[in-house]
């Protein structure tokens, strides 16, 4: 009987963490956390743990409290979709109210903690916020410019990195923010491609045609070229002191074409299971990126 209770009070333990990493987005805040620090890291000349650290707690915060409002916003329209479905809060494991004091504290903390850093980064950071809660939240269910909205918040954390390693805005932090604010279309109209039977059910429109057809594919393929471009414009030196040489150059390159095959095997097969090879890939694209990007910088130095 004990270790039944013992066993209960375990898997309570468990589930509660688990509610909290799924209505926080634990995954997808860790990686806006991973650009942010990939963005300090090229905008920093000596660097400094604590900023950093203070960075990965406040952009933590900043993208958990969009993630726990968007799920309040969208509890009834979560039921109805299998990928949502058993979110915290449709599945009632979680209240209402839990999910709104969890987003509140995490707005007030992160602000806090990136206004620490400096007031240019804090101010980012609640911008993010509002766009993200205010705009394009509401907009999914209306219109398909919803995702040229959401790219906004979704392209400020790279630069945001920078921000917080200079105090300053200009055009390195700017590049930076065009580099994602590209990437995010052919990343989330491939999700919305491969989920469109799903996102139908709850009411959202993410394609930018509205459907799976010819014309999304189009521009599916535009904003992957654009994408390529804004990645490879650094290496001519018309970015400040965002730089990266003719080597790395070319590996970015390389991956453009990596990505850019999905997209063009998107636009001759146009079907699930390639959109969803398109969206890997573009994980895969980002990421490497900003590895390339910040390994260049510091090779540089070191030599």
């Amino acid at each position: 009987m004990e270790e039944l209770r013992i066993t209960q009070i375990n898997t309570s333990e468990v589930s509660v963490i688990q509610d909290f990493k799924e209505i926080t987005k634990m995954r997808l805040s860790l990686s806006v956390v991973f650009s942010s620090v990939a963005g300090y890291l090229l905008g920093v000349e000596t660097i400094s743990w604590t900023i950093l650290l203070l960075l990965s707690i406040g952009g933590y915060f900043m993208v958990g409290a969009s993630n726990a409002f968007n799920q309040v916003i969208e509890r009834d329209l979560d039921v109805l979709m299998d990928r949502t479905k058993n979110r915290p809060i449709p599945s009632g494991r979680m209240s209402v109210s839990t999910a709104f004091v969890i987003a509140v504290v995490f707005t007030i903390l992160g602000i806090a903690v990136l206004y620490s850093i400096n007031p240019k980064t804090a101010m980012f950071g609640a911008v993010s916020i509002f766009i993200y809660v205010s705009l394009y939240t509401p907009l999914k269910t209306k219109t398909p410019l919803s995702v040229f909205v959401g790219a906004i918040p979704g392209a400020i954390p790279f630069m945001l990195g920078w921000v917080a390693a200079t105090n300053d805005f200009g055009i390195e932090p700017g590049t930076l923010f065009m580099i994602q604010f590209f990437w995010q279309f052919p990343h989330f109209w491939a999700i919305g491609w491969f989920l469109f039977d799903d996102y139908k059910k709850g009411g959202f429109f993410m394609l930018p045609t509205g459907k799976r057809d010819k014309g999304t594919a189009v521009q599916v393929l535009i904003y992957t070229v654009w994408t390529i471009v804004a990645s490879l414009i650094p290496v001519f030196k018309v970015t400040g002191a965002l730089y990266i040489t003719p080597v790395s150059g070319v590996l970015v390159g390389v991956l453009g074409l990596f990505l850019l095959r999905y997209a063009i095997k998107l636009y001759k097969i146009r079907d699930a299971k390639t959109a969803k090879q398109l969206m890997l890939a573009s994980v895969s694209y980002i990421t490497l990126l900003q590895i390339i990007y910040v390994a260049d910088k510091f090779i540089r130095v070191w030599i």
